[in-house]
């Protein structure tokens, strides 16, 4: 007896079960809305551990947040370095670049002194230090400390390794500018230690990815401890400085940019804030404006801005452009201190203020927390440090909003520069969704794809 041979399945066949298997899968939920169920659950996990007293899940919460932080912060420092030095070369393939590097620090200067302005004008009407209970004696001396002669010395680190293992992002930053220009100046020399750099930079986003995707069980930990360690009683006592810090931010956000997209770069800013979503989303969440950099970057090119430009641009605000952090958040925090401390300030301080806001951005390290920026505020005005520990205990829940303000203006600086040189695609502006990003480094275009920056 012969052994009879199954019949293949038809192609129709494969395809109909394949259909049914794909319907059959669990719909995907969308990062958003991970996002918002992190942010529920972490509150809700807090307040557990708060009003019972349950110290295992406040220390496990408390874990977890670091965990997320930590791995956030293990990729920073490569990806700064690579990402500042691949930018600064891939300046060659566009026509005008020295006016377009000029032009883009220019409008980082422009925005900051407007976010440093309304910070200050809110904090004079607000007095947000006035009747909250707190007292000098409630302060303490920050871990880490910013001043003139640190921030103009540190720049030049004293060997390769510490910037790395210290973190310190402006060293990095400072190399990786050296290495650049050196490597443009080399030429064709340079080609394999660039084409290195690049791979390089997309493996460090690709893990840098894979961190990000873990944004809704790090935003549990977060908030979570947040919640319970300080609990919503402590907030009280912050409630007109919390509500500063948010106002001015939304101020900023969703008036101040508005109004510079519609009159100066005359572009929609509904449609920007439909495809810049996914940056400032993950930028509230994970409080890292370098985290977020290979989303925004994804984000502005999806704006239109050309890639070529938006290369240079989203790196070097990712460490300098921190409308958040180093503007309108230090303004407040110095009235605020003043206030705590009996200090009077007077015209020139508010004057320092803004010198500070606008030149020294720079020493914020585009990670968690603006402790850098606030003490080299407060150094210059001559305030007590102590004043910092006043507010470490608010800062999880400021940084948030100080964060996603700063990605908003780091997406946005490109797209009011590229549509002022008329480089910006229009096309792609008008059709740029808000559709999360799966993977930033999905779908890279090649030399041969790359279109150069029209003059």
């Amino acid at each position: 007896m012969s052994a009879s041979v199954p019949e293949a399945p038809k192609a129709s066949d494969a395809s109909k079960a394949s259909e049914a298997k794909s319907s059959s899968r669990i719909p995907k939920v969308p990062f958003w809305a991970q996002i918002i169920v992190g942010l529920v659950l972490g509150a809700l996990l807090g307040w557990i551990a708060r009003s019972q007293d349950v110290s295992w899940l406040k220390e496990t919460l408390g874990q977890v947040g670091d965990i997320f932080v930590q791995l956030l912060k293990l990729a920073v420092a490569p990806l700064v370095f690579f990402a500042i030095l691949v930018s600064i070369t891939n300046l060659r393939k566009v026509n005008n670049a020295a006016r377009l590097a000029s032009r883009t620090l220019l409008w980082f200067m422009i925005t900051s002194l407007i976010a440093v302005a309304i910070g200050l004008a809110i904090g004079l009407i607000t007095n947000p230090g006035s009747g909250t209970g707190l007292t000098p004696q409630d302060g303490k001396l920050p871990k880490r400390e910013g001043s003139w002669i640190d921030f103009l010395t540190g720049i030049v680190p004293t060997d390769v390794i510490t910037p790395f293992t210290e973190l310190n992002v402006l060293q990095i930053v400072f190399m990786a500018a050296v290495a650049g220009i050196a490597a443009l100046k080399l030429g064709d020399r340079a080609k394999p230690i660039l084409a290195l750099s690049e791979s390089v930079l997309e493996l460090l986003q690709k893990a840098l990815w894979w961190v990000i995707r873990l944004a809704p069980i790090g935003t549990v930990g977060l908030i979570g401890f947040a919640i319970a360690d300080y609990g919503w009683d402590l907030i009280g006592k912050y409630a007109t400085f919390t509500a500063d810090v948010y106002v001015g931010c939304a101020i900023v956000l969703f008036g101040v940019y508005p109004l510079l997209l519609a009159t100066v770069a005359k572009v929609s800013p509904l449609q920007f804030f439909k495809g810049a979503w996914p940056a400032i989303q993950l930028a509230f969440v994970s409080r890292s404006s370098v985290g977020t950099m290979p989303v925004t970057q994804k984000v502005t090119e999806r704006l239109g801005v050309p890639k070529e430009y938006a290369s240079f641009a989203v790196p070097f605000g990712a460490t300098t452009k921190m409308d958040g952090c180093a503007a309108i958040y230090p303004a407040l925090a110095a009235i605020f201190i003043a206030q705590i401390f009996d200090v009077q300030l007077g015209i020139q301080d508010y004057l320092l203020i803004a010198f500070v806001s606008v030149v020294g951005s720079a020493a914020t390290a585009g990670l968690t927390g603006a402790t850098v920026m606030l003490t080299l505020t407060l150094s210059t005005l001559g305030l007590p440090l102590e004043g910092v520990g006043l507010l470490m205990a608010i800062d999880p829940i400021i940084d948030m909003m100080r964060t996603a303000t700063n990605v908003a203006g780091q997406a946005l600086v490109p797209v009011v520069v590229a549509a002022r040189e008329k480089i910006l695609d229009h096309t792609a502006y008008e059709n740029a969704s808000s559709s999360p990003i799966d993977d930033p480094t999905a779908g890279a275009r090649t030399e041969d794809e790359k279109v150069l920056v029209a003059a």
